[in-house]
């Protein structure tokens, strides 16, 4: 049986919070709001206040101040008295370290999820299904591996039969082979369930392989929230200014030339090309550019080895001191990428706001997610 979609019909749907709260001389000032469904990610260093907000969305905390509504529906208001408890709330909540029962089967660990739980669209076989764990129900936890755990704990929150499902920091006790397991199930469910998820973590990795939405918390409060692809490619943003800066975004697979061992892809204003994939054609795919990967021009080069050059407008430049480098971020259509060249190359290019430019990179350049 095919799992079903939540249906929303007129209500609203996004997550809207606001939290005010002090812990000694720490103060907690959050608010934003994110679309659902999808994965939202709240992103931040430790101490940052990111499970805090997750504890209050719970229920499992209750600030000084503070509303939270999901899709429309009130859980928690203050100024009105009302404050839920977490079993009223319909959130699920997976913690990093999995808290499985030892002493049962993975078969029994997952019905107990069941226990109590309103009536919904989330099926036990659907569930084991979606996750891949039917070879693991007789087992115990002790049995598992991390991922392993972390799916198993996934599939016990769901059919709790949540409206809103909640991971806080769910594979950092897990090695990165074992991490890899888990992400294609997160988005799988995301897709499938069309379940609004929050995602704590401080992992850019994690971050950019599994957001939809992003709210970059640091020091107890918001510094700016909104899509991925927006937000990692704002040069006055930490993100962007990383090492490791990349855009991010989705694309889809139009065609395959063996020929070449080449996969074309529908993104930006232009094609991307990468290295032939396996994937059929409609295939959606997530890509991660680094900035340091693409190089710019003003015009056309008559020959050069590079697959993809996607023509552009020039956002912002950000001169970074330290680097000894310049980060420019480039609009191509509804994308931005970002590329991070010397100074020399940004005065040599006469490189402003507003300016034309085209960004270049190789194919062997783009990592799919």
């Amino acid at each position: 049986m095919a799992l079903e979609a939540v249906e929303y019909g007129d209500r609203e749907v996004s997550i809207e919070l606001r939290l005010r709260h002090h812990f000694g001389p720490f103060g907690l000032d959050v608010g934003f709001t994110v679309p659902t469904p999808g994965i939202t990610v709240i992103f931040g260093p430790s101490g940052a206040g990111k499970s805090t907000v997750l504890a209050a969305t719970a229920g499992l905390f209750r600030p000084e101040m503070g509303r939270i509504e999901i899709d429309g529906r009130v859980v928690g208001d203050t100024t009105t008295g009302l404050w839920l408890a977490p079993e009223k709330r319909r959130v699920g909540l997976v913690f990093q370290d999995a808290r499985l029962f030892p002493h049962m089967t993975v078969k029994s660990n997952l019905r107990y999820g069941l226990r109590r739980a309103p009536s919904g669209s989330v099926a036990f076989q659907d569930i084991v299904e979606l996750l891949d764990i039917s070879h693991l129900l007789p087992r115990r936890p002790r049995n598992l591996s991390g991922g392993e755990r972390q799916r198993v704990a996934v599939g016990r929150a769901l059919l709790a039969q949540p409206l809103l499902l909640l991971l806080d920091e769910p594979v950092a006790n897990i090695d990165d082979a074992r991490k890899q397991e888990i992400f294609p199930y997160l988005v799988r469910l995301a897709t499938t369930l069309q379940l609004p998820m929050i995602y704590v973590t401080h992992s850019v990795d994690e971050m950019t392989r599994v957001a939809d939405s992003v709210v970059l918390l640091d020091g107890g409060h918001v510094m700016a929230s909104g899509p991925l692809d927006q937000i990692g490619t704002r040069g006055d943003l930490p993100l962007a200014q990383r090492d490791d800066a990349a855009a991010v975004f989705t694309a889809r697979i139009s065609d395959h030339d063996p020929d070449r061992q080449l996969t074309r892809l529908d993104a930006a204003a232009a094609p991307i090309w990468v290295p032939l994939l396996p994937d059929p054609k409609g295939t959606q795919v997530r890509l991660r550019l680094a900035a340091r990967e693409v190089m710019l021009a003003t015009r056309e080069p008559e020959a050069i080895s590079v697959h993809n050059r996607i023509p552009g407008i020039v956002r912002a430049i950000t001169a970074e001191t330290q680097r000894r480098a310049s980060l420019v971020e480039i609009v191509s259509g509804e994308r931005a990428l970002l590329a991070r060249v010397t100074p020399d190359a940004v005065a040599g290019l006469n490189l402003k706001p507003g300016a034309p430019v085209i960004a270049m990179f190789k194919s062997m350049s783009v990592q799919i997610l």
